[in-house]
């Protein structure tokens, strides 16, 4: 690749981002006034001050995340229940996450972007050399779910489903999507540094070099990768933010499993 098209490939990437965000905030403030509004606050419990102690301020109260009401097939990641799930949960939504609907998509495209740029370029161009590409990009996807929702949460007992925001303005569930990439939850229900949503896509980008063509194993095409593929995940957390407005506004509404506050949750990442 010439060095001002790699120069410029983050830029353009990023400009795609922005105007998913941008999409997304103009096609969800109806609909979210219509599908999140209706979600009832979660509870929070009373407390009786004890004598000489100030009452509580009962105005503030912690952001309520919510779980989806059944499992979903586009984004198998979404939490559906509020029970930890076990080593061969995790296993199993590892190999979801790599076939659904929403990571196959993503792969076409990418091979697609990676294909007109002529990134990678020693797979050259043609039907065979997107095929080498879709199937490098499909490989890097599925060992990143590997290492990022199985074996690292599994290992230090993390909880690698996504709980979307189920209060808050457009700005505040994407701050949500992007804190998610830093901050996880565990299997008991706390807070941790997200281990596995940073170590996995590395992991993976390094397992990379020993199937991508030699140019591309170098230690900074492996980071600037990694550095993309971050981007990559942000903007799918967005995406799951604003998934009943996304669904519903391309009609196919009736497939979106409706989203309830987990009180049990309620203040978590």
């Amino acid at each position: 690749m010439e060095p001002n098209l790699r120069a410029s490939f983050p830029n353009v990437f990023f400009i795609l981002l922005a105007s998913l965000t941008s999409l997304l905030t103009a096609g969800s403030c109806i609909a979210q006034q219509r599908i999140v509004a209706n979600l009832p606050d979660a509870p929070t419990a009373k407390q009786q001050p004890n004598e000489g102690q100030s009452k509580p301020n009962t105005d503030s109260k912690k952001p309520a995340l919510a779980i989806v009401s059944r499992r979903s097939f586009f984004f198998p990641d979404l939490a559906h229940t509020d029970k930890p799930l076990t080593g061969g949960q995790k296993f199993l939504l590892a190999t979801d996450q790599s076939i659904a609907p929403s990571a196959l998509i993503v792969v076409a495209m990418t091979a697609g972007i990676n294909q007109a740029r002529d990134s990678w370029p020693g797979y050259g161009q043609g039907w065979e050399a997107y095929g080498k590409r879709y199937g490098a990009t499909l490989a890097l996807n599925a060992s990143t779910d590997m290492f990022g929702t199985f074996l690292i949460p599994s290992a230090l007992h993390h909880d690698p489903r996504y709980f979307v925001l189920a209060h808050g303005s457009v700005s505040q569930k994407i701050g949500h999507a992007l804190k998610s990439l830093v901050v996880t939850r565990t299997d008991a229900g706390g807070q941790a540094f997200n281990v596995g949503g940073v170590l996995g896509p590395l992991g993976a980008q390094g397992l990379a070099n020993t199937y991508l063509p030699d140019a591309e194993r170098s230690a900074g095409q492996t980071f600037e990768r990694f550095g993309i593929q971050i981007a990559v995940i942000a903007g799918g957390n967005i995406a799951k933010e604003f998934w009943p407005a996304i669904f519903k506004t391309l009609r196919i509404g009736k497939i979106v499993p409706s989203a309830k506050p987990d009180p049990s949750r309620a203040g978590n990442p």
